[in-house]
């Protein structure tokens, strides 16, 4: 099935397989329709991946479909990248990097130029009732842009880099999901879609291949390799296909 969504100001393209849809994203949304009723509350799933595997594009299209196979409740894709820290405040900090002190806004994406506080305090919020909105990432204006998204939904899914991290901090936020998932991929096919995607920032092809190399598979690796399992884990294959790795 052809998929076409704006992500972050970017208009995306993507295909999800007949079979992927029947075996795997069909019954998410039923399994998630049971919590719901169960716990009778809002539910949280949190959907973690490396930069670069579709992770925000699959939850928009995981709520486009939730909405007429599961009417009965209201699904909705939010992400953590509007709790990136503004480019002001990154310009203006540094942060040691290989025994080398860098600007922020030259390694953004890592885990410390994300507002890490502020993010678990809505994430609590959102399921509490307390918080009514959701802020938005602009990948033109380089910048979150607060209270975008009216939080109005009986599932929540809440996707991001990080939310699996198995570091200080970060290491808690999966505690407060109801339902967590985990995307991993090839490091090499990341990579040729994250140049793809910084070239259509407004960056030339040289520009974009290395912020990638030098920040963003940083990050990949970090992602890959320091992320703590989750109920149901996924492996994103060469063709752009998901293939199940683990469902519990």
């Amino acid at each position: 099935m052809d998929y076409n969504v704006n992500i972050n100001g970017i208009d995306v393209h993507a295909s999800y397989s007949a079979e992927s849809i029947d075996t795997i994203f069909k019954p998410l949304l039923h399994r998630l329709s049971d919590m719901r009723k169960a716990k009778n509350a809002r539910i949280l799933v949190m959907l973690a991946a490396p930069p670069g595997a579709g992770k925000s594009t699959l939850v928009s299209f995981l709520e486009c479909l939730a909405k007429n196979l599961i009417p009965e409740y209201k699904v909705q894709a939010i992400g953590m990248d509007g709790f990136h820290r503004r480019q002001e405040y990154l310009t203006e900090h540094t942060m040691t990097v290989d025994g080398a002190e860098v600007r922020m806004v030259d390694v953004k994406g890592c885990p410390e130029t994300f507002d890490l506080d502020k993010l678990r305090v809505s994430i609590e919020g959102a399921l509490e009732g307390t918080k009514k909105t959701w802020p938005a990432y602009d990948r033109h204006l380089h910048n979150p842009v607060e209270d975008v998204i009216k939080l109005d939904a009986d599932i929540l899914l809440l996707e991001g880099n990080y939310l699996l991290l198995d570091a200080p901090g970060w290491d808690k936020l999966s505690s407060i999901a109801d339902y967590t998932i985990k995307i991993s991929a090839d490091s090499d096919m990341l990579r040729a879609r994250l140049i793809d995607r910084k070239e259509k920032s407004d960056n030339s092809h040289e520009k974009a291949e290395q912020f990638v190399d030098f920040s963003d598979m940083r990050n990949v690796r970090l992602c890959l390799e320091h992320s703590k399992s989750a109920d149901l884990e996924l492996v994103l294959d060469s063709d752009n296909s998901y293939v199940v790795k683990k469902n519990t």
